[in-house]
């Protein structure tokens, strides 16, 4: 029984040891050389920022709004007379030319009607060639009295209408040789051919029926709604001097594509509506962009961005800087070696960073990297170094090879 009580009473004692170990290296290791080239014995060593003087300076704005494309021009192909449809002379989606031949119909009927044209117009100038001689022969003969006035009137008035019966069948011929012209459908702009609407051996029924439809896709139009709500801001801004506009708000125009990647030819704004839509609150608007290669298809959406305003003498820092507190945005400002945070009223959020509207004042070193070193406010800084990897603390370093020999 005295043996049971005294393993019991070693067992007790032996993890007790243990930690009075762990806890005297731990001390020891605080008061070594680790914790002296920290500089604050005991705590955590300084940690290494990187910081960016804040400089005033113009700095580009850009808007962003959701667009879609279009076609600079939409043209309905239809033929200009009746007839039967022989042959389509396009492939279909495929891009073709300012009169490039689209469709034929049977030219037959209006070749035999442009024939017969032409032979009435001959048959009416060879009537008025007649009167015309006729009257010339009476001519001399009224003036010597020869013949009477009713004659020569006679002859007169029938070479004016014989003259007016050619003219008429000029006009005759003319309109028959549109027809006949007709009858080759042709492209009436430069762009990219739809789906054929009718097929060979069709009734086309004249203008009445769509053939297909034409889209001119160089340039492509952008068409999106500015919010009337930023117009009002950009004024007012613009008269304060927060704000500097394109001359004319003659924006120019680039355009981002589903997939995050740039189209690189730029545009410009063409048109925006003195009208604000009473559904969505905004203003319709479109721009240009060449296409010559037909990335843009009609119907895309996009991301439409306005370029040519700026911020004059405003302060921009990196979007990491930035930090969100309890009581809203703050940087790290570097002080004394110390990093003291200072609130901040941003403005726009770039897509590279933050305008801060107030907070800042030129000079002020704003921590940019390392911010995840930095545990709490007037925490010791290092500039421009760089943290030892994988270095642990010296206290737990010395708790951990403290430890190993109980494992055992």
């Amino acid at each position: 029984m005295s043996d049971h009580r005294l393993a019991l009473r070693s067992a007790l004692a032996w993890p007790l040891g243990v930690l009075v170990s762990v806890a005297g290296v731990a001390l020891l290791a605080g008061c070594g050389p680790s914790g002296a080239q920290g500089g604050h014995a005991g705590g955590p060593p300084p940690a290494p920022v990187t910081v960016e003087k804040v400089v005033p300076a113009d700095v580009p704005v850009v808007y962003e709004y959701v667009g879609q494309t279009a076609g600079s021009r939409d043209v309905e192909v239809r033929a200009r007379v009746a007839g039967i449809l022989q042959q389509r002379l396009f492939t279909e989606g495929a891009a073709v030319r300012k009169g490039q031949p689209l469709y034929a119909l049977d030219a037959a009927p209006f070749q035999a009607a442009f024939n017969r044209a032409e032979a009435d117009l001959a048959a009416a100038e060879a009537r008025h060639a007649q009167a015309a001689r006729t009257l010339a022969r009476l001519k001399p003969l009224w003036e010597a009295k020869a013949v009477s006035q009713r004659e020569y009137d006679d002859a007169a008035s029938a070479e004016q209408i014989a003259r007016a019966d050619v003219k008429g069948a000029q006009a005759r011929r003319s309109e028959a040789a549109l027809n006949l012209g007709y009858a080759r459908v042709e492209a009436p702009i430069a762009g990219v051919v739809g789906r054929s609407q009718v097929s060979e051996g069709t009734l086309v029924a004249g203008p009445e029926t769509l053939l297909t439809t034409l889209v001119q896709t160089n340039p492509i139009k952008l068409r999106f709604g500015l919010a009337d709500t930023d117009q009002q801001r950009w004024r007012a801004e613009a008269a304060s001097g927060a704000l500097k506009l394109p001359a004319n708000e003659a924006f120019e125009v680039e355009v981002k594509l589903a997939d995050g990647s740039m189209v690189a030819r730029k545009g410009k704004l063409v048109f925006a509506d003195t009208r604000v839509s009473g559904s969505t609150g905004t203003i319709e608007a479109e721009a240009e962009l060449p296409n010559p290669d037909g990335l843009l298809k009609p119907g895309q959406f996009v991301r439409v961005r306005l370029l040519g305003a700026s911020r004059p003498k405003a302060v921009k820092l990196p979007a990491r800087a930035v930090l969100e507190g309890p009581q809203g945005k703050f940087v790290y400002l570097a002080a004394d070696g110390k990093a003291m945070p200072k609130p901040v009223v941003v403005g726009e959020q770039l897509a590279d960073g933050w305008i801060i509207r107030s907070g800042l004042a030129a000079g002020d070193a704003v921590i940019v990297d390392g911010m995840a070193r930095i545990f709490f406010p007037g925490a010791p800084i290092q500039l421009g170094g760089a943290a030892p990897a994988g270095a642990p603390p010296a206290a737990a370093s010395a708790a951990a090879s403290a430890a190993r020999p109980a494992s055992k």
